[in-house]
C-alpha cells in the first residue's frame, strides 16, 4: 500500500473519531496541529513546483516533513500522539530512500524511488498537512 492511501485511511478515522467526539481535541493539540501544518506546507510545496525539483532536494524536502511529523508526535499524547504516531509510520519509507546512485552494492539497504513514488508521497504529505490545518482551525 502506498503513502497516500496510508494517509487517507488515517485521515479518514480521525476524521470518525473527532466527529464522533472520541477524539475531543483540547488547546495543546489544536497549536501543534498548526505548527506541524506550517512545518508541512513549508516542506513540501505545491506540485507543480515539487515536480520541477531534482529528485535529491524532493527527498531531503519528504524527510523535512517526516521530521515535522515526529517534532510534532514528542509535544502530545492521546490520540493527537496516536495519530501523528501512524502518520510518522506511514511516511517512514522515505527513510530507506536515496536520491544519489551506490557506487559499490552496499547501500543500507536503500533504495532509488521512482516520480510516482515521489509524486505519491508528496500528495500524502498534502493530505496530512491539511488535516493538520483543519484540526488546527477547528
Amino acid at each position: 500500500m502506498d503513502m497516500r492511501t496510508l494517509v487517507d485511511e488515517l485521515v479518514g478515522e480521525a476524521e470518525r473519531l473527532i466527529r464522533d467526539q472520541v477524539w475531543v481535541l483540547n488547546p495543546t493539540d489544536r497549536t501543534v496541529a498548526a505548527k506541524a501544518a506550517t512545518a508541512l506546507d513549508a516542506a513540501v510545496g505545491p506540485s507543480q513546483i515539487q515536480e520541477t525539483l531534482p529528485p535529491m532536494e524532493r527527498l531531503e524536502h519528504l524527510r523535512e516533513a517526516l521530521a515535522a511529523v515526529a517534532i510534532a508526535l514528542a509535544r502530545v499524547h492521546g490520540h493527537t500522539a496516536w495519530f501523528l504516531g501512524a502518520a510518522a509510520t506511514a511516511l517512514t519509507p522515505v527513510l530507506h530512500w536515496r536520491a544519489l546512485e551506490s557506487e559499490d552494492r552496499s547501500a543500507f539497504g536503500t533504495v532509488t524511488p521512482t516520480l510516482q513514488q515521489y509524486t505519491e508521497a508528496e500528495e500524502a504529505v498534502r493530505r496530512l498537512q491539511k488535516t493538520l490545518a483543519g484540526i488546527a482551525s477547528g
